[in-house]
């Protein structure tokens, strides 16, 4: 049943013994963009959750793996709060189920009625549990000799000027705050553009400088967007945040002035 209390991220709760569709529940976006100053009309794009722990039994009572893979469009008026999706797959474990599709069409369709939108869900599979393939490509700002004593978001750190380019640079560096249990959230962060150059080693302290702030991933890479967009006058734009999983799940972000969909792997 859904809890009286509000939201469960940060709180101990038992998991149920059976499917429980109340257990999810949603983060409306518009509060989250009105706090934090952002314009959903200037990207598009999707919000890509990868469930890695998520398991049935069949009609002969052995358990099935099946990871999930999840995702919901940006353009959704909410999306899910992590922790009450974890409970909600985790309620799976001991029902019996005649097939796995069906798990799939039920998992789509409550999670589209909490987010308000179509969302799509596939098995994710073992060649897509891993890391993201286009993590190796592109320019690294890893190597850059930058100093940083700048720890809370601070725009004014980016900066772009003469020749036109068109590149793509990542980080494996990046760390934000959840806003809710002040943990660490730790990923690698992709910027993909076209327009002036960027300078380097102002972008590397600029996504340094989320180390201790707190917003949930989503926001994160929407502040991201609109601060590139804003103040280095980029043409076209893309960026990704690549979380590395807490309790089973990984959110991966992606908003871009190109496309609605990220790249599969």
């Amino acid at each position: 049943m859904s809890d009286p209390h509000g939201p469960v991220l940060g709180r101990q709760v038992s998991s149920p013994n059976g499917y429980t569709p109340d257990l999810l529940q949603p983060i409306e976006r518009a509060a989250q963009r009105r706090a934090a100053g952002l314009e959903a009309s200037r990207f598009r794009g999707e919000d890509v959750w990868r469930c890695h722990e998520v398991s049935w039994l069949n009609a002969r009572g052995r358990p099935v793996l099946s990871p999930l893979g999840i995702r919901i469009p940006c353009t959704s008026p909410a999306t899910v709060e992590s922790k009450s999706l974890k409970l909600y797959l985790n309620a799976f474990a001991q029902e019996c189920v005649a097939e796995g599709a069906g798990v799939l069409r039920t998992v789509a369709a409550d999670l589209g009625g909490v987010c308000g939108a179509q969302v799509t869900v596939t098995p994710l599979g073992a060649a897509m549990s891993g890391s993201w393939s286009h993590a190796a490509r592109g320019c690294s700002l890893d190597d850059l000799d930058v100093a940083v004593d700048v720890y809370q978001r601070e725009p004014s750190l980016l900066a772009a000027s003469g020749e036109q380019v068109s590149e793509r640079l990542f980080t494996h560096l990046f760390a934000s705050v959840c806003p809710v249990t002040g943990q660490p959230d730790w990923g690698s962060l992709f910027v993909e553009y076209a327009g002036p150059r960027l300078d380097r080693e102002g972008l590397l302290r600029y996504l340094v400088s989320y180390r201790r702030h707190g917003a949930f991933h989503e926001t994160i890479v929407e502040q991201v967007f609109t601060d590139l967009m804003t103040r280095c006058a980029c043409e076209r734009l893309t960026v990704h945040a690549c979380f590395q999983r807490r309790g089973g799940i990984d959110i991966n972000p992606f908003r871009s002035t190109d496309t609605d969909a990220a790249p599969l792997r």
